[in-house]
């Protein structure tokens, strides 16, 4: 009610209070901020709040600090950050500017378009890889500027690295068990030591080596915006040095991991290979994994930390969202390649969960489908209308199609790359025989078996007959193909994931995630 907020909170409700009297004012808030959006132009005041890591508790503080976020954010955004604007009281009255009776302070911006901010394009499939290579080229010329200097250099220090990991696993001990499994806990905290105990040169080199910068120190999705006229990365850390000196490999890794939790490693792995080659750093690329893996942690922490505050109601969504993070802090870890086969009968959702996997496990999904057809040298979209088990579909051509399958696969594994299998797999010895590469090749290994109603399946079917598809399936053939399929009895439960692709299935990456820190 607004009836509780503070009075000048209530009273810049009124648009007559802004010089451009706009036609609304929305308000938002964080744990720390009041932000009016009026019209153009945005204002944010900070809430008198001390919750450890910042402190606004008096006037003078949230003025130094308005002033600070101002100069800190024009470094990548100048056109954005306009002004620190007094706040006065006059009487009962409240009026932006002057000089007398200040009782806060605001920073003024523009108002960036909502549904331009990256975090709202990502799950619409609208952010394209030339979008995120204009991104790391912004983030490289930033970090060359960015300041540097003995005081910002010992953030990066061996001191300094062991301070934050260790922070992380102690905060995080009282949700063992209660969100995040002891299993995976273990299995990070075990990693990640290991992995600073075993690459001390490299950090002790990158603080050498000065990349240790003042950087943006909140670099994810939700501060990035695609606007018109320019590419805005806004909403840095201006309360506390320490979130923001850090290694320019971290900043880089945190919106890379970020954009994996969208389920697009594909679009992660084309930002850091970007980022890379404009700064020619190319020692990020050994630290990638530890400081995505931290990133995540970091922010399942946060997310436990939301789940503990009373005045948030919805505890299954953040429990949900602390999980996400967890698994992917565990996959970060994990370095043992993946294989996973997505099998089921024709129409029922493959291709489309097998290029949704892929995409979030950041690997190659290779199919069936494609590989038929580029071994009898026909045009992917040309439609063949063989009769059941003839010609491209005799079992004699099926079987060449599966060699090459696994062939190809093979190559990809024995590289210790993750890779998707996109095919039928009808046949139980076909799917075993996938298995048994994994395993000697020691790597994880997921059936994700597809299903759907035959009503939704013929439906697809006549869809996909009418616009064209590399795929043959028709419904004239959907019964026989139904005969054949032997059902997918002979893996463990744990090896074996049932997707109901007709159905709301949940998000395929949480899903692949969750199920892939228990092989």
């Amino acid at each position: 009610m607004s009836s509780t907020l503070p009075p000048y909170v209530q009273a810049m409700l009124s648009p007559e209070i802004y010089p451009q009297k706009p036609a609304s004012v929305e308000l938002l808030q964080t744990q720390m901020s009041f932000i009016f959006i009026a019209g153009d132009y945005t204002y944010k005041t900070k809430k008198p709040v001390n919750l450890g890591y910042l402190d606004y508790t008096t006037l003078e503080q949230r003025e130094r600090l308005c002033r600070q976020e101002l100069e800190l954010n024009r470094r990548l955004s100048p056109a954005a950050y306009l002004d620190v604007v007094p706040i006065s009281q006059t009487g009962q009255g409240f009026h932006l500017g002057g000089k007398d009776n200040i009782i806060e302070y605001a920073v003024k911006m523009k108002t960036l378009p909502r549904d331009r901010m990256m975090d709202v394009l990502l799950p619409a499939d609208r952010v394209t890889p030339d979008m995120l290579k204009q991104v790391a080229l912004k983030m490289a010329d930033f970090h060359s500027h960015a300041a540097t200097d003995d005081n910002i250099s010992r953030f990066g220090s061996l001191d300094a690295i062991k301070i934050n990991a260790k922070e992380n696993f102690d905060q995080t001990e009282k949700y063992i068990g209660k969100i995040i499994p002891q299993r995976v806990y273990s299995f990070i905290k075990e990693n990640s030591w290991k992995f600073i105990e075993d690459n001390q040169a490299l950090f002790q080199q990158r603080v050498a080596s000065g990349k240790i910068r003042d950087c943006h120190g909140d670099l994810h999705a939700q501060h990035v915006c695609f606007a018109q006229d320019d590419i805005y990365i806004y909403d840095c850390i201006e309360f506390n040095d320490r979130f923001r000196y850090c290694d320019v490999a971290s900043e880089i890794s945190f919106l890379s991991m970020d954009i994996d939790r969208y389920g697009r490693a594909d679009l992660s792995r084309i930002f850091t290979d970007a980022y890379i080659t404009a700064s020619r750093d190319s020692g990020i690329a050994e630290l990638m994994r530890y400081y995505k893996c931290y990133m995540a942690y970091v922010r399942g922490k946060v997310a436990c930390f939301k789940y503990d505050d009373p005045y948030l109601k919805d505890k299954e969504a953040l429990r949900n969202e602390a999980r996400l993070y967890f698994n992917l802090a565990f996959r970060y870890c994990n370095t043992k390649p993946c294989m996973v086969i997505v099998t089921g009968l024709i129409g029922a959702g493959k291709t489309t969960a097998a290029n949704r996997i892929g995409r979030a496990l950041g690997c190659d999904v290779l199919s069936s489908d494609v590989i038929r057809k580029q071994l009898a040298g026909q045009p992917l979209t040309e439609q063949r209308y063989d009769k059941f088990d003839t010609g491209l579909y005799s079992p004699e051509f099926t079987q060449k199609t599966y060699d090459e399958l696994f062939k190809q696969g093979r190559e990809r594994i024995t590289e210790g790359q993750s890779v998707i299998l996109d095919a039928s797999f009808k046949k139980k010895t076909d799917r075993l025989a996938a298995q048994k590469l994994a395993e000697e090749n020691e790597a994880c290994f997921l059936a994700v078996e597809c299903t759907a109603d035959e009503h939704t399946i013929k439906k697809r079917l006549d869809e996909r007959q009418k616009r064209g598809s590399v795929s043959d399936g028709r419904w004239e053939i959907f019964a026989d193909i139904k005969r054949g399929f032997e059902p997918v009895t002979e893996f463990k439960d744990i090896n074996h994931l049932i997707l109901d692709t007709a159905h709301s299935s949940g998000n395929i990456n949480a899903l692949i995630l969750e199920r892939l820190t228990k092989i």
